[in-house]
């Protein structure tokens, strides 16, 4: 076996993708910053307890376990950032009223969420503590808005769901747990044939609901068509009414997807995804997710969202390749002085070593530092 062989679903980033990720990762959390989110950064590894709590069987599996040396308990390798993040609000921040918080750190799941996908995402977010109402999802859908602008990433839509719709459908049926765990399975992979064998034995008007579930995606007008085929259940005419308000944010084009489950155990409300032309996965997640907060002992109602730094790179437009100037190496005060006012001015100047003055070119060098009548100089060199 090639000792340099990486696992599967993980890669290097070499340059200057490496380069480009961590420009976009800058502009972001400044970014958050300009929009009053501050930076918290949790560590890699937690007690299982703390990491998954409230967070739903399915962030279970995609996450690494191993045992503490120290202490004998087992712990985890975080899969996502969000549950660190509310554990901070909950109990070491603790503030009252409203808190802001922002993210940028690495993640690894046992499983790719897709075919093309990593294991490792880089994973950037932000998120609005301690308010209930629709201003906050507001608030996170136009700054993933903004976010995906500063990428330099057009023609992004949003596609939004509720989960209080398939929970209402199952409480008023009374559906156990373990049927709406398969009702959720097959919702999710928008798989009618089998929504259609799970449902066989429900009582007409549930099962009719659940089968249109997949079917009501679309336009804005959607909701209305879902006000006239699902049940009159208050919860569903509150989530209705919410997703009319969002699909209005004037931001960004925006879908309706009410058999949009993803998160489903996690998030508590409106649940959306954003989408660009030419990438193959969703650039970001999220949604409301109360019950996270409520499952660390503080009820604190929350929403944000997230994104992959290595999904936003391949989607975003290249910016034009960073230049850089080669300079000699020699003792001469003068040339030291030349190169100090140019990486004080931001350029990139790189030195040679001794014995490499023959070398090719660094890849980014199109200009280098000459002496010409006595000063040095910069010339371009291709």
């Amino acid at each position: 076996m090639r000792t340099w062989v990486l696992p599967e679903n993980f890669e290097d980033i070499l340059p200057p993708q490496a380069q480009w990720i961590e420009r976009m990762r800058g502009r972001l959390l400044e970014l958050f910053r300009r929009n009053g989110y501050q930076l918290v950064i949790p560590p890699m590894l937690e007690y299982v307890e703390s990491l998954l709590t409230g967070t739903g069987h399915d962030l279970d599996l995609r996450t690494f376990k191993l045992v503490d040396q120290l202490s004998g308990r087992m712990m985890g390798v975080r899969a996502d950032i969000t549950p660190q993040v509310a554990r901070i609000d909950a109990h070491l921040l603790n503030r009252q009223g409203v808190t802001r918080l922002c993210y940028a750190g690495s993640v690894l799941h046992t499983r790719p969420r897709g075919l093309d996908s990593t294991r490792e995402p880089l994973q950037i977010g932000a998120e609005v503590y301690g308010h209930s109402g629709l201003e906050s999802d507001l608030e996170i859908q136009r700054l993933l808005a903004e976010a995906l602008a500063e990428c330099g990433i057009s023609g992004a839509r949003l596609d939004i769901g509720h989960v209080a719709v398939f929970r209402a459908i199952c409480r008023h049926a009374r559906v156990g747990h373990e049927l709406e765990s398969e009702l959720y399975e097959v919702l999710a992979a928008k798989d009618l044939p089998a929504v259609r064998v799970v449902t066989a034995k429900l009582p007409k008007s549930t099962r009719e609901a659940l089968l249109a579930l997949p079917e009501l995606y679309g336009e804005a007008t959607t909701l209305e068509r879902a006000a006239r085929v699902l049940p009159k259940y208050p919860e569903i005419k509150a989530a209705l009414r919410d997703l009319r308000i969002l699909s209005r944010n004037g931001r960004i084009p925006v879908s309706v997807d009410l058999a949009d489950l993803r998160g489903y155990h996690y998030h508590s409300g409106v649940v959306f995804a954003a989408y660009a032309p030419g990438a193959a996965n969703a650039l970001a997640l999220g949604g409301r997710y109360d019950e996270v907060g409520r499952a660390f002992g503080r009820a604190r109602p929350a929403t944000g969202f997230s994104m992959d730094l290595r999904d936003l790179a391949r989607a975003a437009p290249r910016e034009k390749a960073a230049t850089a100037v080669r300079a000699p190496h020699s003792r001469d005060p003068g040339l030291a002085a030349a190169i100090d006012k140019l990486r004080s001015a931001g350029e990139v100047v790189v030195v040679e070593l001794p014995g490499h003055a023959k070398a090719p070119l660094h890849p980014e060098c199109d200009r280098e530092l000459v002496k010409r009548a006595g000063k040095w100089v910069v010339r371009h060199v291709r």
